[in-house]
């Protein structure tokens, strides 16, 4: 009760019918289509498939980043945007996880109140108890709170709690634990083989709630030993684990994952907390819902770096020859860090794992061309900057101080260059 406070469990049967049967299909149509991808990440320096399989889905021109590796989303049916699909099965399985998605929205909206209330009221009540129990007991209840809830009792307006709860994005995951040859051990607690080892979910904003669709193909053999007496977790069907960050002592928590069960971390509990996967026999589905920092990972944002860093770059009316309207230092740096970050985070990114949605829509395509057009000109300026610190004319000071700014930035990026060739 006080340390998986903020974890909510809701059985299969609280889900609307309808909505079980359009996101288990959707699934189903997205594996037939080939559109679950294991994903190439890096962790400490070397490079690992990722045992499941994932497909991103969510708002038009959003990225999630995890583990050095950008994902970029399919974009679910939105107005107002052009989206062509591959197939109407594919248009279809995103338009069902939009919908999944506006009702975990609404259902942690509800959670996160109803916890509100609940921590509200206990608060209350513990006010009427004598003054001497109060201030002996004081100290506790305050250290508890502060600790195991993390101010989930404090008030909060409703914007606050719409950006957290508004997911962007679906990462969704597939996996046939039978297919895959080694399985790690989870190490803490002997809960079996793990799917996906304890992690928090990065590139998340603040506080923000996680919501989980899980689907598990479960067949005849996993039913049977549903039935046996087990003692422990049983290893034929698909559970998630918990346990408080950095800390073995307080026992680990593992729930059984059934046919359309769903589970929400909410508040800061992906912070305090650490999360696995553990495997059960039969394939898995999960659709993970998110509220991703868009604040350096959406199609806008780099857009708009872009257009800053271009307004150092004009070209003359008569002979249309282009140049720097500033060589400071200050503005060299900038325009360098946004190139860095055109050709690292994007471009290089999506073409190195991104044309595989291709499978799915070419709505990425216009964007990525119009961020190579801006990438050639930002190459331009690289050119410009050296053919101006050649000249005499500058004054030295200055000259060094753009200079050496300039070198760890090319530096920086020769670096990455060599990093993405080998990877």
């Amino acid at each position: 009760k006080t340390k998986y406070s903020k974890l909510i469990f809701r059985k299969s049967d609280t889900v609307p019918e309808e909505l079980h049967q359009m996101v288990q299909e959707s699934f189903l149509a997205l594996r037939e289509h080939n559109c679950f991808f294991q994903d190439l990440v890096r962790i400490k320096g070397k490079h690992f498939l990722t045992p499941v399989s994932r497909i991103l889905i969510g708002n038009p021109g959003c990225t999630y980043k995890y583990l050095n590796t950008r994902l970029f989303t399919v974009p679910w049916p939105t107005e107002s945007y052009d989206i062509k699909y591959c197939s109407p099965q594919i248009h279809d399985a995103c338009k069902a996880l939009m919908r999944l998605n506006d009702y975990l929205h609404i259902e942690t909206v509800k959670a996160l109140q109803g916890q509100n209330l609940f921590e509200n009221k206990e608060i209350k009540d513990t006010s009427v108890i004598d003054g001497k129990q109060r201030f002996a007991t004081s100290f506790t209840e305050q250290g508890s709170v502060s600790k195991d809830q993390s101010s989930v009792c404090v008030s909060e307006d409703d914007k606050s709690l719409k950006n957290r709860t508004s997911y962007n994005l679906t990462l969704l995951n597939y996996m046939d634990p039978l297919q895959m040859l080694y399985l790690k051990q989870e190490p803490y607690f002997g809960m079996g083989n793990m799917a996906v080892s304890w992690h928090h979910d990065e590139n998340l904003v603040e506080r923000s709630a996680v919501a989980v669709y899980s689907y598990s193909c479960e067949d005849s053999a996993v039913q049977e030993s549903n039935e046996q007496e087990l003692k422990g977790r049983d290893p034929a069907v698909w559970h998630v684990g918990l346990k408080v960050a950095w800390d073995i002592e307080t026992p680990g928590l593992a729930v059984p994952l059934h046919q359309g069960d769903v589970y929400l971390m909410l508040d800061d509990l992906n912070m305090t907390h650490q999360h696995c996967v553990l495997a059960g026999l039969s394939p898995r589905f999960s659709s993970t819902h998110r509220v991703a920092d868009s604040s350096r990972g959406t199609l806008e944002y780099i857009l708009g770096q872009c257009e800053l860093a271009l307004q150092n770059l004009q070209t003359d009316s008569d002979s249309m020859a282009l140049s720097l309207k500033s060589l400071e230092a200050a503005v060299v740096k900038q325009v360098e860090e946004i190139h860095n970050e055109v050709e690292f985070e994007w471009l290089r990114q999506f073409w190195f794992q991104g044309k595989r949605y291709l499978k799915c829509t070419d709505w990425w395509l216009k964007p990525m061309a119009k961020l190579e057009e801006f990438w050639r000109k930002l190459e331009i300026m690289t050119s410009l900057v050296l053919s101006e610190v050649r000249k005499e004319q500058q004054i030295e000071e200055q000259r060094n101080e753009t200079i050496s700014c300039f070198l760890l930035l090319l530096k920086e990026r020769q670096k990455l260059r060599k990093e993405w060739t080998a990877r």
